[in-house]
């Protein structure tokens, strides 16, 4: 972990006070922000309705809090409701990323993004990166997606949306409460009032009258990356491992194997690093143990000690069902208006 990453972690996380140098650019972000919505109310900035729903899985803080496999778990429960649903992608870490690409389970990462390449192995639907969201949900309609689901599309204003999930990590929470860069905020605090649904990953959060519905990241087994075999995190317990993780939260992962008696060695990337084969030789025989985000990056050629974990989305079945009728009934209504056909 790199020495910036600790000092930003201290100032955003844990209050150091030697952040303060950081306020005069918070401030500049704050009248960025403030000049991107008069333009926007003055129709400088235009927003396009795709010729579907829009469903936003954001959050208002730099950093993983749990995104990728939220996308996951909504664009299935969404197809397990009879909708076809489709993904649109930044492509971030991806060289391809301002033209519209789609996406499957064997694309590039290196081209397209790691993200996207899991989602479209995991989401099993259509997946489009752009850095124009709005011209990927238009190929996403082409190809017969009745929902469009925004990964991280929360402060992507020019793409109008129906419905808009945040996600928070319920351990770091909104960190200072401070803009970026001084803080981890991507846009005030008050932004939440807006949110249709609040989701929380492994914490409790309260904001007023807002409900936050909890859930948690489930480890599936582990995998080879070359696909021999897998093997529960149990059949670990007690051995040292190396960890390597280049998401946005690391800690979280190293947790994972802590809480399941594994000893980790640990190795943090910045999130979407792309991590050579040479940076996995660490001169000793452990396993060397790795999110599924990184190992899309890598291939499958590689050694037996090379393992990823998949992990899922759980959350309570009530509190699940009630999201997904709401989600389902806002759906219904706007393709009802646009003259869709309901499903």
């Amino acid at each position: 972990m790199s020495a910036t990453y600790k000092w930003i972690h201290r100032v955003w996380y844990e209050g150091a006070r030697s952040g303060a140098i950081l306020l005069p650019l918070s401030g500049l972000y704050y009248l960025a922000l403030k000049l991107r919505a008069f333009l926007f109310r003055c129709g400088v900035i235009r927003s396009y309705k795709a010729h579907a729903p829009v469903v936003i899985v954001g959050n208002i803080t730099a950093g993983g809090t749990g995104k990728t496999p939220t996308v996951i778990w909504l664009v299935n429960e969404l197809r397990n409701n009879g909708f076809t649903p489709g993904i649109v992608s930044r492509g971030y870490g991806g060289s391809k990323s301002g033209t519209s690409m789609r996406v499957d389970a064997d694309s590039d990462a290196s081209v397209v993004g790691d993200e996207p390449v899991l989602l479209a192995r995991r989401g099993k639907c259509p997946v489009v990166v752009d850095s124009d969201r709005v011209r990927a949900a238009a190929m996403l309609v082409e190809d017969g997606v009745d929902v469009v689901v925004a990964d991280d599309g929360l402060q992507h204003v020019r793409l109008k949306r129906d419905f808009e999930f945040c996600v928070i990590d319920g351990q770091r929470k909104l960190g200072n409460g401070r803009l970026l860069p001084a803080g981890p905020l991507r846009e005030s605090v008050k932004r939440l009032q807006s949110i249709d649904q609040i989701l929380v990953n492994g914490g409790n959060f309260d904001y007023g009258s807002k409900s936050a519905v909890r859930f948690d990241l489930i480890s599936g087994d582990a995998h080879r990356l070359n696909g021999s075999l897998a093997r529960p995190l149990s059949g670990f317990k007690g051995t040292t491992v190396h960890a390597v993780a280049g998401i946005g939260n690391p800690q979280r992962f190293f947790d994972l194997l802590h809480e399941n008696g594994i000893q980790v060695i640990e190795h943090s990337f910045p999130d979407h690093a792309v991590i050579t084969k040479g940076e996995l030789q660490f001169g000793d025989d452990f396993e060397v143990f790795m999110t599924e985000k990184d190992a899309v990056k890598l291939g499958p050629k590689h050694a037996d000690k090379y393992w990823f974990i998949p992990v899922d989305l759980r959350m309570d079945a009530e509190s699940a069902s009630a999201i997904i009728d709401d989600l389902s009934t806002r759906i219904r209504a706007c393709s009802g208006a646009s003259g869709a056909s309901d499903k």
